[in-house]
C-alpha cells in the first residue's frame, strides 16, 4: 500500500507540474547553453547575474558538475553528444606543471591558478564512467592523467590522505580523499592492479580513521600540522563515501563494506533529510545521490532513492524560476543547473525501479 501510494503521488506531481522528466532534462540543458554558455570562447559563465560573478568566466568546480551531467544525460540518449564538448571546455583549464599536468581552477589563458585535487577527481570519475559506457580510449586517457596527478597530492603527514590543493599543505580533505577512493576502485576494476586496491584501501583506512565521525557521516578536514578536526558535515563527503563501501564489498564480497554501507546511508537520512528535505547546496546532495544509487544497485531497497525523487520535485516545484531555472537563491548558477541535470537524469534512468 505504501509503494502505491507513493506512486501515485509522484504520478500525480508530474501530471501536475505539466512535465515530464525529459522535457525538465532538454529545457534545463537548454538554459545552460543559452544562458550560461559563451560561444565566442566556449566558456561558460558562474551565474545569470554579473553582479555575483567572480571572473568573466566560470572557475572549474561548476564544470566538474556539468560533466558528470552530461555523462548522465548519454546513459538516457546514447546517441547524442552531450560530454565532449564540456571536456573541450575543460581543456582551457589545462595546467602542464610539473610534478604532473592536471587541471587548475580557472582558464589557464587568463591567469596561473591553484590545482584543486578534488577538482580534478570528479573530472575524472565522469571519464570513468564514460568510458565503462562507451570504451572510447580519450575517456581513460584523461582519467590516467588524473590519476597521476592525484598521487601528487599523497603523503604521509598526518597519517596519509590527499591535500585538498595542490599549493596548501595545511588541510586534507574528505572531498579530496573519497573521490580518490572512487578513482583507484575503478582503475582496480578494469586493470586488476593490486597497487590500485592498495591505494584505496589506504585511503579509504585514512578518511575513516581522521575524518569519520560516530554516527557513520564525515567531518571536512583535518588540519596539520594541529590535527584539529573542521567538523562542518557535508552531503557530498558522505557520499563518496557510501559509494566507496559499497565498491569494496562488490570488489571483495566482504560483507563489512556492506555492513557499513548500510550504516552510513542511515546515518547520512538522519543527519541530512530534515523538515521533508535536503540542505541548500544541490551539487553536494547529488553526490550523496550517487551514493545511494550504487547501494540500490546491491540492496533493491529503494528508500532513499524515493526521498530523493520528492526531493526533485519539491525543488521544480518551489525553487525555479520564469525561465525555468532552479536555484534557492534569486540569481542562479551554473553549478546548479548542472547538478539538477544530474539528479533528474540519474532519477530518469531508475525510472520504474523506485
Amino acid at each position: 500500500m505504501k509503494k502505491s501510494a507513493f506512486l501515485l503521488a509522484t504520478f500525480l506531481s508530474f501530471s501536475l507540474s505539466g512535465w515530464t522528466q525529459t522535457e525538465r532534462l532538454h529545457q534545463i540543458h537548454q538554459n545552460i547553453q543559452s544562458v550560461f554558455y559563451e560561444p565566442s570562447t566556449g566558456l561558460y559563465k558562474e551565474t545569470n547575474d554579473a553582479a555575483h560573478n567572480e571572473k568573466p568566466h566560470s572557475y572549474l568546480w561548476p564544470l566538474c558538475a556539468l560533466v558528470q551531467a552530461a555523462n548522465e544525460m548519454e546513459v538516457l540518449e546514447p546517441r547524442a553528444s552531450y560530454l565532449q564538448p564540456v571536456l573541450h571546455t575543460i581543456q582551457q583549464y589545462y595546467n602542464a606543471n610539473p610534478p604532473a599536468p592536471g587541471y587548475q581552477a580557472y582558464v589557464t589563458k587568463e591567469m596561473t591558478d591553484t590545482r584543486f585535487y578534488d577538482d580534478n577527481q570528479w573530472i575524472a570519475i565522469a571519464c570513468l564512467d564514460a568510458y565503462k559506457r562507451t570504451k572510447q580510449p580519450s575517456y581513460l586517457k584523461t582519467a590516467e592523467l588524473i590519476y597521476k596527478f592525484m598521487l601528487t597530492g599523497y603523503d604521509q603527514r598526518g597519517g596519509g590522505g590527499i591535500y585538498w590543493k595542490e599549493d596548501d599543505k595545511t588541510t586534507k580533505n574528505t572531498c579530496s580523499n573519497g573521490p580518490g577512493i572512487l578513482i583507484a576502485l575503478q582503475f582496480y576494476k578494469l586493470r586488476k592492479d593490486p597497487k590500485d586496491l592498495q591505494t584505496a584501501l589506504e585511503l579509504y583506512r585514512w578518511t575513516n580513521q581522521q575524518l569519520q565521525a560516530p554516527s557513520g557521516v564525515y567531518y571536512d578536514a583535518v588540519k596539520l600540522p594541529s590535527l584539529k578536526i573542521d567538523s562542518a558535515i557535508y552531503t557530498y563527503n558522505t557520499g563518496t563515501m557510501l559509494q566507496s563501501n559499497v565498491l569494496l564489498y562488490e570488489l571483495t564480497n566482504d560483507q563489512t563494506y556492506l555492513k557499513e554501507a548500510k550504516r552510513v546511508a542511515e546515518a547520512a537520512k538522519n543527519h541530512f533529510y530534515r523538515n521533508h528535505k535536503f540542505p541548500g547546496n544541490y551539487w553536494f546532495n547529488v553526490v550523496l545521490l550517487r551514493g545511494y544509487v550504487e547501494l540500490f544497485e546491491v540492496d533493491k531497497d529503494p528508500q532513499y532513492l524515493r526521498l530523493f525523487a520528492k526531493e526533485a520535485e519539491r525543488i521544480w516545484k518551489e525553487e525555479k524560476d520564469q525561465q525555468h531555472l532552479v536555484g534557492p537563491r534569486p540569481w542562479k548558477s551554473l553549478i546548479d543547473q548542472a547538478a539538477m541535470l544530474e539528479m533528474y537524469a540519474r532519477l530518469e534512468a531508475l525510472k520504474g525501479k523506485i
